[in-house]
C-alpha cells in the first residue's frame, strides 16, 4: 500500500534527533518506524508516524525542514528468502529502488520502499 513518510533534514549536530523526537512526543505523535542516514554535513531522518499530517505541522512550526514523500509499505512473512523473492519481482519489472528499510516482529516483516514510480511498484506488489 502507498503511504506517506516524513523526511526531516537535519544538520549533523549532537541532539538534533532528540529535538525531533521530543517535539513529536510533546505533541502526542507516536512514531511507527524511522531510519536515519547521514553525510558529513547533514542527515535525513525518515519517519512514519500514527499521524503524519500532525507530525509535519508540528515540526514545521518548530522550524524543521520537512517533506512528505510517498512510499510503498508492505508486509512479508518473516521467513528466509521472503525479501529476496519480493525484490526479485521488482528487479524483473525493471523498477529501481532508491532506498528501503525494514524490521520484523513475530512472524511478520514490515518493509518500506521508495522508488521513482510508487504507483507501479505498488501495483506490482499488491496481492
Amino acid at each position: 500500500m502507498i503511504i506517506d513518510q516524513l523526511s526531516i533534514f537535519l544538520n549533523n549536530a549532537v541532539g538534533r534527533v532528540t529535538e525531533v523526537t521530543t517535539t513529536l512526543g510533546n505533541a502526542g505523535v507516536n512514531l511507527k518506524a524511522f531510519t536515519l542516514s547521514e553525510s558529513s554535513d547533514f542527515g535525513i531522518l525518515r519517519l512514519i508516524t500514527e499521524d503524519n499530517a500532525k507530525a509535519a505541522e508540528v515540526l514545521r512550526e518548530n522550524h524543521f525542514a520537512v517533506n512528505l514523500t510517498k512510499v510503498v509499505y508492505l508486509e512479508l512473512g518473516d521467513t528466509p528468502g521472503a525479501l529476496s523473492e519480493c525484490i526479485q519481482r521488482v528487479s524483473d519489472a525493471g523498477i529501481s529502488i532508491e532506498y528501503m528499510y525494514a524490521f520484523s516482529t513475530g512472524n511478520a516483516a514490515s518493509v518500506v520502499v521508495r522508488t521513482e514510480d510508487v504507483e507501479s511498484l505498488n501495483a506490482l506488489l499488491e496481492v
